[in-house]
């Protein structure tokens, strides 16, 4: 089974896209074929939205179904004459919070991912351009670093900083195991003095060997041997230094920041 989803928003889209792909996870044997519409944000972008998905209904014989964050109950219902299966996201929220803080919601458009506040702003741009800039473990300083992630070359170190800069305003470095760390089974000196904000990561040989053979194709760097043995030596690494790790290779992004905050107590809410 084929069905068409469009995430349809007055802003980004990025918060009906993450729910709406939460819930479409738990239908395993459905195939979605997925469509974000962002900044749909007065008539005429909502009547040309209809008009795509109803064009997809005509075409698929199968009701399209629409993962909707619009505030504007007007631009809903012109959505909603596509004959689409509308799943409005703030709907059931919206009655309960009225009745409890007593005041209308207002319906404006373009708020959920506005630039609200200009410190939360500026801490995430920090936060990011540290990730950037303490990336290769050479001549940094990690003095101010939130966290530390360990772990060898391509083990998702730098993805997982940027993301919990970008969303958290959290200042995260990384450091990668070289060979010569793994040989000699010894945090690298510069670490030593920060080892309470060490993380590590690592990931399947298997997985590792395929994301090397794409960034460097028939190098040693990335055979299925040296994979192995660099992670079986980082392991052992970790383990005598009783630093905490986790496996990547089945874990999105989301989960491992969450697994990381959770052991190191940070308490951070999404920007």
């Amino acid at each position: 089974m084929q069905r068409s989803v469009f995430f349809i928003s007055d802003s980004t889209g990025i918060t009906a896209e993450t729910i709406g792909n939460s819930i479409l996870a738990q239908f395993e044997g459905v195939q979605f074929e997925k469509h974000r519409l962002p900044f749909i944000d007065d008539a005429h972008k909502a009547e040309a939205a209809a008009l795509r998905i109803k064009t997809r209904y005509a075409q698929s014989g199968e009701r399209p179904i629409v993962v909707n964050t619009m505030a504007d109950p007007q631009l809903c219902e012109i959505v909603a004459t596509s004959g689409a299966l509308m799943l409005d996201v703030f709907a059931p929220f919206i009655g309960p919070l009225e009745d409890e803080l007593h005041t209308r919601h207002s319906g404006a458009v373009n708020r959920s991912h506005g630039l609200v506040d200009f410190a939360k702003y500026e801490a995430r741009i920090n936060a990011t351009n540290y990730a950037l800039s303490h990336d290769d473990g050479i001549d940094v300083d990690y003095s101010q670093a939130d966290l530390i992630l360990v772990g060898v070359s391509r083990s998702g170190k730098t993805p997982t900083c940027l993301y919990m800069a970008l969303h958290y305003g959290v200042s995260a470095a990384n450091y990668p195991l070289t060979d010569d760390d793994l040989e000699k089974l010894e945090l690298p000196p510069k670490l030593r003095a920060h080892k309470s904000r060490l993380f590590g990561l690592t990931i399947e040989p298997n997985r590792l060997a395929q994301i090397r053979e794409q960034r460097r194709p028939g190098s040693r760097y990335a055979t299925l041997k040296q994979c192995r043995w660099e992670l079986e030596q980082a392991d052992r690494l970790l383990r005598q230094a009783g630093i905490p790790s986790l496996n990547t290779t089945h874990v999105s992004i989301e989960e491992i920041a969450s697994k990381i905050f959770d052991q190191f107590g940070i308490e951070k809410t999404m920007f």
